[in-house]
């Protein structure tokens, strides 16, 4: 077996007095790719910005080729060949695709830069993911996925010894997703050790030469993959046998409560329509691109729109967010990094901000706000170390606790969730599907809109397909399945072969 290229020896990392690694050794090995799961809040973006210079231990040793190294910070780590694509976004969103690209190592012809050198290695480098993005495009004009395959080409660029990857596939097609596992693939023949962080069990099983599996701040196993099956893996991560991971499906009432008739989002979505019931999981399928979270932000009033919204028989004002929450219909967006939460503020500020004139006479009421987020917690099962840390260092899983619990605040009727599960764990899964039967339950209608299959084909009543900004269908029952919803979204007859 060839020596580690990176390690970590007995690494333990705190902050302040809690400590969330306790004791960590692992290494990474050159053509090898060692996937390293847990659920959210295990520890492993902690784990993994140790070994990419972000973060330094609390104790114990990186080592280098063997060799105990201390990195001053990323540029050093990037200059010994570790390279590490986020999970959350490290792109410039007011520069080009290109400048991002090359940010930091601009080509140049004499004191000025090579612009066309730039584009040409930029087409170079997104055609080897098959990408068709625009290198003069700005970073802030084009699609989330279109985002990640930018960071994605950017790390491929830089030869890396060591490339850390921490949930790229979070927003990918799976064509993208098969792209990039391809390159992956192409990169470990060639001698890169590769560390692969994912939720998802079967890119595990798929591509993975060895586990690590952490759970508390601990290592739980360490194993290789080969006959290590996606059960094994999700009980050691969550210390725990796993039931059915979807509850049964609810048994929605008669009463239409939301109308939607002939919507048009300029650019997006045109002459949609459907019904939402009561007690009802209505799902949202398609294709990234297809209009999905375009329509329904029209449909809430953050975008512009034609055609009609009715609520419990009374029509919806357009363009007016107020007016959707006062009519008892909230969103939860699927970016809630940029969109959903203050990640500069704490856990208190976030959650009573859509409901503030709750908490509000004079002045705002920050012991009624405290009991709010103290049932919120219990709820939601909300899990942070301090209750006034900022929301930006809660775990991914968390922030959509956190997220669910600032929307329901609002005491809506009406609930539309846009990606419930992306980036969060198998653990943190169930209790959100879990969640979502309650609203059904107690009376609330609920919209799911993903790109998992699974999800929609293991929530919904009904799923409603779009296609290039349409709705292409919609199924009911036994109606429902993923080759049904493929043909659907890829707008195939009844012969044509499925390929996804």
């Amino acid at each position: 077996m060839t020596e580690p290229v990176l390690a970590l020896d007995n690494v333990s990392r705190s902050f302040g007095p809690i400590e969330v690694l306790h004791g960590v050794s692992f290494d990474l090995r050159p053509g090898e790719v060692h996937a390293l799961i847990g659920e959210n809040g295990a520890g492993k973006s902690t784990m993994m910005k140790i070994l990419g210079g972000y973060l330094a231990p609390s104790s114990g040793t990186v080592r280098l080729d063997g060799e105990a190294v201390r990195f001053a910070d990323l540029r050093e780590a990037e200059a010994a060949g570790i390279i590490m694509i986020h999970q959350e976004f490290n792109l410039a969103l007011q520069l080009t695709v290109e400048e991002n690209l090359f940010l930091g190592r601009e080509r140049k012809r004499g004191p000025l830069l090579d612009h066309r050198k730039m584009q040409d290695e930029a087409r170079r480098l997104l055609a080897r993911l098959e990408s068709d993005i625009d290198p003069r495009a700005r970073v802030a004009d084009i699609s989330v996925p279109a985002r990640q395959m930018v960071e994605i080409a950017r790390a491929l660029g830089r030869n890396a010894r060591v490339l850390i990857m921490d949930e790229p596939t979070a927003v990918l097609t799976n064509r993208e997703t098969d792209i990039l596992l391809k390159q992956i693939d192409r990169l470990r023949d060639q001698g890169t050790a590769i560390l692969y962080t994912s939720h998802k069990l079967d890119e595990v099983s798929r591509i993975a030469d060895r586990v690590t599996v952490l759970r508390d701040g601990t290592k739980v196993l360490d194993a290789p993959a080969e006959g290590l099956t996606e059960h094994r893996m999700a009980e050691a991560m969550v210390g725990r046998e796993l039931t059915d991971m979807f509850p049964d499906k609810p048994a929605p009432g008669g009463e239409v409560v939301l109308d939607v008739r002939d919507l048009s989002v300029p650019g997006h979505v045109e002459n949609a329509s459907f019904t939402l019931r009561r007690g009802e999981v209505l799902g949202f399928a398609g294709l990234v691109g297809a209009g999905r979270t375009e329509l329904m932000e029209g449909i809430v009033g953050l975008r512009p729109t034609t055609g009609s919204v009715t609520i419990m028989g009374r029509p919806l004002k357009p363009g007016s967010v107020l007016a959707a929450r006062e009519a008892g219909l909230v969103y939860l967006t699927e970016d809630r990094k940029e969109k959903g939460l203050l990640l500069g503020k704490n856990l208190r500020e976030n959650l009573t901000l859509l409901a503030l004139d709750r908490f509000t006479r004079i002045r705002i009421d920050k012991a009624a706000e405290d009991e709010a987020l103290s049932r919120a917690f219990d709820e939601f099962d909300i899990r942070a170390g301090d209750r006034e840390m900022d929301a930006g260092n809660l775990s991914g899983g968390n922030q959509q606790k956190l997220l669910l619990a600032k929307t329901m605040l609002a005491e809506p009727d009406i609930v539309i969730i846009d990606e419930p599960t992306r980036g969060i764990d198998i653990g943190t899964k169930q209790q959100i599907y879990q969640f979502i039967r309650r609203l059904a339950d107690g009376g609330k209608s609920v919209i799911v809109v993903s790109s998992e299959l699974p999800e929609v084909i293991g929530l919904a009543n009904r799923v409603c397909v779009m296609r290039r900004g349409t709705i292409a269908g919609e199924l009911e029952g036994s109606e429902i399945g993923e080759d049904s919803i493929l043909r659907l979204a890829m707008g195939l007859g009844a012969n044509e072969k499925v390929t996804a």
